[in-house]
Order: C-alpha cells, then structure tokens, then sequence
C-alpha cells in the first residue's frame, strides 16, 4: 500500500532572501549552463549553488561541488535563511500555466500535494516507473544526497481519484491566500498552501493507502533515495519507518485536468559514414517517407511548419509518425510505419502497448535497425542529445551541430499509464511533463 505523511519541511525565508524567485530553481536537470550561471549570480542563496554547483579547478576529494553543498546547506540552515516549519504538514501545491507551442491552449491549473512518499521496491507493486533510467546522473545525485543528507526537490508522482476527492480537500485549502506564490522563468506561476489539520490528512492518508503510484518526472532522484537506503540500512539497521524509508513527492491526479505531456525530440551526432540518403534508403523497407522541400531562398521555417502540422494531425491515431530533418538533405521528412511491417516478429520482446508508441519504433526500428545503435550506446548516450523544442532541434542541424534531428508526437498520459502497471518501461526522456516542479520549495533533511 501507499504510504505518505505529512512533515516538517524547511523552506526558505522571503524576506531574507529578497523574494523566493531569487533562490528557487527548475529541476537539477533542466538547468543549462546558461540557466545555471544566471541562476548562480542571482543569489548567494540560490538552490543551484546546492544541487547544481561549479567545481572549481583542482577541487579535492576534500573539497569538492558536493562537500560545499552541504556546506551551505549547514550555514543557511543556521542563518535562517532556510527555516524549518513548526509542526508536521501536506502542502498543497498548484500550478498555472499556459502549455506552450504547439499544444498552447487556455490557461491550465494543475494540482498536487507535496508529502512524504514511503520509498518501496518496484516489485512489491505500489510504485511503478515508466522510464528507464541513466548511471551518471543517479551516481550525480547520489554523491549529493550522502553529503548534505537532504532532499530538495520532489518526485512527480501520480495516482488515480476518478471522483476527485483529494483535489476538493485541496481547493478548501486554497480558498485563503498561499504562503507562496512566485512566477517562474517560463511564465508559471506557483503557489503553495499549508494543509495541517489532522482530519484533512488523515483523510488524504487513507485515500492513497490503496492507490498504486506511477513516477511522472524524478526516476533518477527516486532509484538514488532507494540505493541511499539500502546504505542506510547496510551501515545501521533502521526502523522501516525512520527518516531514509521516505522522500518528499508531489501527488497528482492523473484523473484531473492539468497534466500536460510534451515530446523530447532526438540529436543525433558523431556517427561514422553519416548520409540522409544511405539512412532514407536503410529506412524505406519500414518507412513511408513524405518530404517537405526548402531551398535557402525561401528559408526552412515554413517546411517546418507544414511537418509540424502533419505531425500532430496524426498524433494519437495509432500509426507512427515520425519527424525527422538533415544537415546534407534541404527537406523535413515525415516517416509513417508502414502497415506490412510485422511489428510483432521484429520487436517479439515487446508488449502491444510498447510497439505503439512512436518513441519505440524510432528506437527500435530507425535508430537499432537503420542506424545501427545498440542499446547501451542508446543509454550511454553516445549518439543522442534531447531538445524540448521543435525550432531548437531543427536549428542545431541547419547550424551544423548535429547530423539529423528526429522530431516525436508526445507520449499520452493513458499510454504511460497502461504500460508503467504492466511492469515495463519506455526509453529514457520518453516523457516530460509540463511545467516541472519547482526545487526548493519543501525541503526534507534526513535526521535518523
């Protein structure tokens, strides 16, 4: 069963830090060198200089961006600038925003509760994951939790409440004003709520106590509080309910509107031998390709446009459709599954529900089959980088910066769902849901 409770979280002091967007930040790693440097210079007391800092050249194993985080975590804790809440609580956390291009609609209110999560095994069937996860980032992370003994940022989580009955015991208490309220970089605005009256959370509690858990954003930051556990438990056999068994998540409904899912487009680089045509021609036998020409008198943007538009007619029709553009190849492509591809004989090891997602046939098929990529290079990331947005990808590969692009539909939330419960995982940066949860917001320091 599902296990959260309500605690003492530490929070930043506005006053002292001159407004709470001065020091709160994206997630880890959604911060970009430009972000971080800006991010860096905007406060002292800025949350980048704990979970994004710089090493600085000749760092030591004694002195490293790991050992100064905790170092100023420590101090500000000290100073007040982090204050710890009086008594234990939930917090309601709402989100609203506009979706960007090419999903931009009326304003949306997402909400969530931020509380402790109970961190549980992924066989024992109450917390399910939907991506596979990466080594570098989780040793990152890792090496950050054994230093400060600290959890600054939440794990997106959803559950399922057709009847919506925790989202109702949320708007009471966003009916008075929030404790916080801080527009982000992206135009999102966030507030919070303290939730602590005893019946409210019992109340909450028993409603999640049968309620299975999917993570939406964090599976790194949650398989690392896992391993930090077993540590814990290996170095001085805990109680199962002391501090290291719990890490703080934001609860959301995935029955509620709100939940906005956008695509992560592929870079490709450093490949030997690159050609679009020796890759068209490898991709043909599964692929219908549909070309949108453009010539450097006319620009590429309006060909992108038209791909763009092709593409999200098609999006949720069940054929694969699937963007693509090339530094040596003056179109934007558009590749359809072709119907006689056996998808069941090529990709036997996958469920039905994998083979209709267009993230796995450009894994599997285009970049496994065409290309020639093996899963650990995949992984490892030997080949690929992610871009959130469409222009940007396309302008790396008209900038020379990566041999092709490969543009995605995003996945749908009743597909993350559906796969997630029957145990399996889809690629990595498969999903990003938007907007991300703001860092810092409710801090969980680990005392036992």
């Amino acid at each position: 069963m599902a296990m959260v409770t309500p605690f003492a979280a530490y929070r930043y002091d506005a006053q002292k830090v001159g407004g709470l967007e001065n020091v709160l930040t994206q997630p880890y790693d959604k911060i970009p060198p430009e972000m971080q440097r800006n991010y860096l210079r905007r406060s002292p007391y800025n949350l980048a200089h704990i979970v994004k800092g710089v090493a600085r050249e000749g760092d030591s194993a004694a002195d490293n961006v790991y050992v100064r985080a905790n170092d100023y975590f420590r101090e500000w804790c000290e100073q007040g600038i982090l204050a710890q809440r009086p008594a234990p609580a939930f917090y309601a956390y709402f989100q609203q925003f506009s979706p960007p291009a090419p999903l931009a609609q009326a304003t949306v209110l997402r909400k969530s509760f931020i509380g402790l999560g109970r961190l549980e095994e992924y066989d024992r069937g109450v917390v399910f994951r939907h991506e596979q996860t990466l080594s570098a980032p989780k040793a990152d992370r890792l090496e950050l939790l054994r230093a400060t003994r600290a959890h600054f940022e939440q794990i997106f989580m959803l559950y399922s409440d057709p009847e919506r009955r925790i989202d109702r015991m949320l708007d009471e208490a966003a009916a008075q004003p929030p404790w916080a309220r801080v527009e982000d970089e992206y135009g999102v605005v966030h507030m919070l709520w303290d939730v602590k009256e005893a019946q409210q959370i019992q109340a909450i509690q028993q409603l999640l106590r049968d309620k299975t858990l999917i993570i939406a954003d964090g599976h790194h930051r949650y398989e690392t509080a896992l391993q930090f556990q077993r540590e814990c438990q290996a170095q001085r056999p805990h109680p199962e309910l002391s501090d290291c068994c719990f890490v703080p998540m934001s609860f959301v409904n995935m029955d509620s509107e709100g939940l906005v899912v956008l695509p992560t487009h592929r870079l490709v680089s450093g490949l030997a031998n690159w050609t679009a045509e020796a890759f068209l021609a490898r991709a043909a036998r599964f692929f219908e390709v549909r070309e949108y020409a453009f010539s450097q008198a006319t620009g590429w943007e309006a060909a992108m446009e038209k791909l763009q538009a092709e593409m999200a007619a098609r999006a949720g029709g069940g054929a694969a459709a699937i963007g693509a553009v090339f530094q040596d190849k003056a179109a934007f492509c558009l590749m359809q599954l072709r119907e006689s591809v056996p998808l069941e004989e090529i990709l036997p090891d996958l469920s039905p529900a994998e083979r209709s997602l267009d993230v796995t046939i450009l894994h599997r098929i285009a970049f496994a089959l065409c290309l020639g990529m093996d899963e650990e290079s995949i992984r490892e990331e030997k080949y690929l980088t992610y871009v959130r947005e469409f222009r940007e990808g396309a302008a790396s590969v008209m900038a020379g910066k990566a041999q092709a692009c490969f543009f995605l539909n995003p996945v749908q939330v009743s597909q993350v769902r559906e796969i997630a419960l029957q145990g399996r995982s889809l690629p990595q940066k498969s999903t990003d849901f938007y907007p991300k949860l703001l860092s810092g917001l409710a801090i969980h320091r680990v005392e036992s």
